[in-house]
């Protein structure tokens, strides 16, 4: 795997890089999910069995440099929107893993370069949006997911801090996905662990409603079905890429 730096105005972005490009599918680009980047790596080189998978992190996550402040989801996908344009020739399938769902969705409306949007375990869902029900449903997912991806968080959350971490929450439930995607111009996959307790399969089926073009799978697993098994979004996710 390939790491490499991109010193964007929002702040210094680090990307991690595996398999290689091929000229007959779009590479991927995945958006860390909250505050965490780890945990998606086997998921990436899975990905990059395929194409060029590239792995982004935001500034002042994961490996990435500081920001200027505190950003907005907005703000973040902006930042995705520039490392794009800066760094990428070739249109690419822009994806993102829980709240990098909401970034992803930002960024992908009218860039020229992204040829369609996957959303893996989309979030915030209306039903479960109220903090205190999120708090209990985080909970509750935790007790789903495998021991060790809760661990793999724990370095990575350290470094975001609990501020960052609060304020993160917050601009996530303050984003709505679903005005985002309503802008989107090019096809949507949603992909979403049949165990998510973060989200409800009705919502997920909504937002694929919204976009001009939309599909949906359901996985085997919870929010963190990548984790679990790397593999799981590889073959749709490719099927989706082969059609942009």
């Amino acid at each position: 795997m390939i790491t490499s730096y991109h010193d964007s105005p929002l702040g210094l972005m680090r990307s991690r890089s595996a398999g290689e490009p091929r000229a007959d599918i779009p590479e991927i680009v995945v958006v860390q999910g909250m505050a965490v980047a780890g945990y998606l790596l086997p998921g990436v080189r899975a990905l990059g069995e395929w194409t060029r998978a590239h792995l982004l992190e935001l500034p002042g996550l994961a490996g990435s440099g500081e920001p200027p402040h505190e950003l907005s989801i907005p703000e973040y996908g902006q930042a995705v929107a520039a490392w794009l344009t800066a760094t990428r020739t070739r249109p690419v399938l822009l994806a993102g893993h829980s709240s990098g769902t909401q970034v992803a969705a930002e960024a992908a409306p009218g860039h020229p370069l992204v040829a369609g949007l996957m959303l893996a375990s989309p979030t915030v869902d209306p039903a479960v949006r109220p903090l205190p029900r999120l708090a209990l449903r985080f909970v509750q997912e935790g007790r789903l997911e495998p021991p060790g991806m809760t661990r793999s968080h724990l370095p990575e959350w350290r470094r975001a801090g609990i501020r960052r971490l609060a304020h993160l929450v917050r601009a996530s439930l303050r984003n709505d996905i679903e005005a985002s995607l309503r802008r989107l111009t090019v096809p949507l996959l949603v992909l979403r662990g049949a165990d998510d307790l973060l989200s409800t399969p009705q919502w997920a089926r909504r937002l694929v409603a919204t976009a001009p073009e939309g599909r949906y799978a359901e996985l085997p697993g919870a929010h963190g079905f990548p984790f679990l098994d790397p593999h799981a979004w590889s073959k749709p996710a490719q099927q989706f890429a082969r059609t942009l």
